[in-house]
């Protein structure tokens, strides 16, 4: 796959009210979440999605997550996702940004990262399985 070429999708998010403290300020635990939801439409849009990671016998656990907040999110604001993939070689890395979907203010700058877990033996794997290499390169 030609990095130049990398993979993006965008996910559109309303902060709800159960999000938010008495300040209507989402809480920082709740922007995993928001993250977990762009990367499921990440991952449906390259066809490998947590359903067919587990088809394919591979589990594909969070091994790292980082998170720099800019701007806080708050109640009923919509804001827009931008996932892309960082890295797929030896580890699923993707890079998200948070933008306000009104203004374009960029809110948020994230990144996780997962590796494959061999279903059977639950061994993790030093290189993504080809099933993954595949559906990356059908996109």
């Amino acid at each position: 796959m030609d990095t130049d070429t990398l993979i993006q999708t965008e996910t559109l998010i309303k902060v709800p009210f159960h999000d938010v403290d008495s300040m209507g300020v989402a809480w920082h635990g709740h922007y995993a979440k928001y993250l977990e939801v762009a990367r499921c439409e990440f991952l449906d849009e390259v066809g490998y999605n947590y359903d067919a990671m587990e088809q394919s016998g591979y589990m594909w656990p969070i091994i790292d997550m980082q998170i720099k907040y800019v701007k806080p999110l708050r109640f009923d604001q919509v804001v827009r996702v931008v996932t892309q993939l960082a890295e797929w070689e030896y580890r699923l890395k993707l890079k998200y940004v948070i933008y306000d979907q009104t203004t374009g203010e960029r809110l948020c700058k994230a990144h996780t990262s997962q590796v494959a877990v061999d279903g059977k033996t639950g061994e993790m794997c030093f290189q993504s399985p080809q099933t993954l290499i595949e559906r990356l390169g059908k996109h």
